[in-house]
């Protein structure tokens, strides 16, 4: 029985035998940046140092990350932090002895995580740190419309199979959101009675990351996803799956991850009503070069001088590379959102 996109991706991805929930986790699926380089989480715990700074060195530092698959980033980071220079001028304790890590998932606390790594299904209250969600929001179930002869209407797709069909008119608060954020571009053929256009109605993943950014006392929140811009809204939409690092079509039923890329400036937006404070809205590529992960090859001569060296470097140096390359992970955006600090402690000192 057909039903409308957002009912049907929460079960297939949050369901008791839902994608997210059971079996080997994301991982086993496709890449994201925390799987495709350690790189990644270096820089990382680069910030989460810049983090601490601004915070001023707090008894408990939090690191939550939202969407955590099987814990592999913060295992990751467990590592990374315990290798980071301490830069702090003062403090009670080394960075190490006061990061507080979390994992915020619906799927049951893996066997293999380290007693560091605490588990949680929902995110916990007073955050004073660092909350990420690395391709997070591009699961939070949305519903998805389709631009007909009488305005904008619900798909519904069949969960079984993925077939979609033509339901009713939205309502007036997804009618609001699709009016300020999901606008007809310009010279678009007017609609006739079949289907000319959709759009992925994104107020869902406005509301969580709003949610998200409401548990937070101080520190700075981080989405790092797959996204775009009213500017630039795709005219078919983004709705896809992927099964086994394929993509496949996005049937629901729970075998496969469904996704679509995350309206960026309404979801900031969002999150920005709720700080009060400004936001930060840059590219994957340009937020990792500041952090000092810039893709570039080492010297030649280092060859000579440092053999082994060269060899390390360039290792590094081809990792920041994917994780940079504008046309893959590159391309992602990052929403940094401060609460209750000042903007500038995570912009001007990023530079390493």
């Amino acid at each position: 029985m057909p039903i409308r996109w957002r009912d049907a991706m929460g079960r297939a991805l949050y369901g008791p035998d839902g994608f997210f929930v059971a079996g080997a986790g994301p991982a086993a699926h496709f890449r994201t940046s925390v799987h495709a380089s350690p790189t990644f989480t270096a820089t990382l715990a680069r910030l989460l140092t810049h983090v601490d700074a601004a915070l001023g060195h707090p008894v408990r530092l939090d690191v939550v990350d939202v969407g955590s698959g099987r814990g592999e980033l913060l295992v990751a980071l467990l590592q990374a932090v315990e290798q980071v220079e301490d830069v702090r001028e003062a403090g009670p304790a080394p960075l190490v002895s006061r990061v507080r890590l979390t994992a915020v998932e619906k799927a049951p606390r893996p066997a293999h995580l380290p007693p560091q790594v605490a588990w949680a299904d929902a995110i916990p209250d007073r955050i004073v740190g660092l909350l990420v969600a690395t391709e997070w929001l591009d699961n939070v179930p949305l519903d998805v419309a389709a631009r007909t002869a009488d305005g904008w209407r619900y798909l519904l797709v069949d969960p079984a199979t993925g077939e979609e069909t033509v339901g009713d008119p939205v309502d007036p608060a997804d009618r609001a959101w699709l009016d300020r954020w999901w606008p007809v571009p310009a010279g678009h053929p007017e609609p006739t009675p079949t289907i000319s256009g959709r759009a992925e109605i994104g107020r869902t993943r406005d509301e969580a990351w709003a949610g998200a950014v409401k548990h937070i006392d101080r520190g700075l929140a981080v989405a790092v996803d797959y996204g775009h811009l009213a500017d630039d809204r795709p005219v078919d939409g983004t709705v896809t799956g992927y099964r086994g690092g394929r993509q496949v079509p996005p049937v629901p039923d729970g075998s496969c991850d469904v996704t679509a890329h995350v309206a960026m400036d309404s979801v900031a937006s969002a999150g920005q009503r709720v700080a009060r404070c400004a936001y930060s809205l840059v590219r994957q590529r340009e937020a990792l070069r500041a952090l000092g992960a810039g893709g570039d090859r080492p010297p030649l001569d280092l060859a000579t001088r440092d053999p082994a060296g060269y060899v390390r470097a360039l290792a590094a140096a081809s990792t920041a590379a994917e994780l940079t390359d504008p046309a893959g992970l590159g391309g992602h955006w990052w929403l940094r959102q401060p609460v209750d600090v000042d903007p500038a402690a995570f912009v001007a000192r990023w530079r390493a």
